[in-house]
């Protein structure tokens, strides 16, 4: 029986659909600008978010660590989570690339309230850095798959506008975000000014991500995707998958969250695992739990999960994630919940 991969929503491959949208796709050179499949999608994913233009990327970390570097300068402070990719993800690239520190912030699930990030802003000290930025992740990957409220977000967003300071949203999962919350890419995205979203995750294509703002911030954006040897060539073949992603992908992100919280019920059954934050408050397609048995990591888990056909990640010494994605089987839930009740409990030896 084929292993069931529930590490990421990055492991997915390309549907025989949209390999025949990508064969099909006209070509050109991005780097010289007349790459046709790759201005459409721009185009189309700067229309979604309600921005003047977009730049496509190879990855969505290159997309935040561009949107950092269009945003800030050498010794910057970041406002950010604490539990964000940008620090946990990003092999410390916005010191390595820009010079800029972070001063990280707590909250439930990844989320920030706006006294939070007012009281993070430095004062117009000569010893102190300049707050440039506030970075908020929604989806939130640490924070179990959470979501921020449109109105949440706004009030950040308006805390951060009070002190001059710009918002960046880190969108990898904002497909998942809207379909979950109900609100549209465009509401969302308006309160900030750049906005990264991903192709590769939750959607299935295979590679690719975009950053939207202005069309300034996107001009300078292109020059250090250069920099960072983000320029391809024939990259609408990519292009033709992220767009045929967006036309058929999206609204079946709705399945992945109800069997995402389906397995967390049946994972919530299974003596020795606790379920964070609790199956009731499972908003997309991630499921986290801890081991409650003494003795077992998260790693040592998982080498034993695998065994009995299901891959999960440790994501902490006794933390373990599981993430549903459209290449999963109809009876992933079952499958997945008897796996891991045979690995929490290994045999005696």
């Amino acid at each position: 029986m084929a292993l069931i991969d529930l590490r990421s929503d990055t492991v997915t491959r390309p549907t025989a659909a949209m390999w025949d949208a990508m064969r099909r796709a006209p070509l050109g050179d991005d780097v010289l600008g007349d790459e046709p499949s790759v201005r459409a999608l721009e185009r189309r994913v700067a229309a979604m978010l309600g921005k003047e233009s977009a730049v496509f990327v190879p990855s969505g970390t290159m997309a935040n660590q561009i949107a950092i570097g269009c945003h800030c300068r050498l010794g910057d402070e970041i406002i950010a989570h604490g539990e964000s990719h940008i620090i946990h993800y990003e092999t410390g690239a916005p010191a390595a690339l820009s010079g800029c520190m972070i001063r990280p912030l707590e909250g439930e699930g990844g989320l920030f309230a706006p006294d939070a990030c007012a009281g993070a802003v430095r004062g117009a000290d000569v010893h102190s850095p300049r707050s440039r930025l506030v970075v908020v992740e929604n989806t939130h990957n640490r924070g179990g798959g959470t979501v921020w409220g449109l109105a949440q977000f706004r009030a950040v967003a308006r805390t951060a506008r009070r002190a001059r300071l710009a918002v960046h949203v880190d969108g990898a999962r904002l497909w998942n975000a809207c379909v979950a919350e109900g609100y549209s890419p465009a509401d969302f995205a308006a309160h900030a000014d750049t906005v990264s979203v991903c192709f590769s995750k939750g959607l299935g294509a295979p590679v690719g991500s975009a950053l939207v703002g202005s069309r300034d911030v996107i001009d300078e954006a292109r020059r250090l995707r250069k920099r960072l040897g983000g320029g391809m060539r024939q990259s609408g073949l990519l292009a033709a998958a992220a767009m045929y992603a967006l036309d058929h992908h999206i609204e079946r992100l709705a399945v992945d969250h109800a069997r995402a919280r389906q397995l967390g019920r049946e994972l919530a059954r299974i003596r020795g695992i606790v379920v964070g934050p609790g199956p009731s408050r499972i908003a997309t397609n991630m499921v986290f739990f801890q081991l409650s048995a003494e003795g077992s990591t998260a790693h040592e888990f998982c080498r034993r999960l695998r065994r009995h056909g299901v891959d999960m990640i440790a994501m902490g010494p006794k933390r373990v994630r599981a993430v549903l994605h459209l290449d999963v089987p109809d009876d992933v839930v079952a499958r997945a919940a008897e796996a891991v009740a045979k690995a929490v409990r290994p045999a005696r030896t």
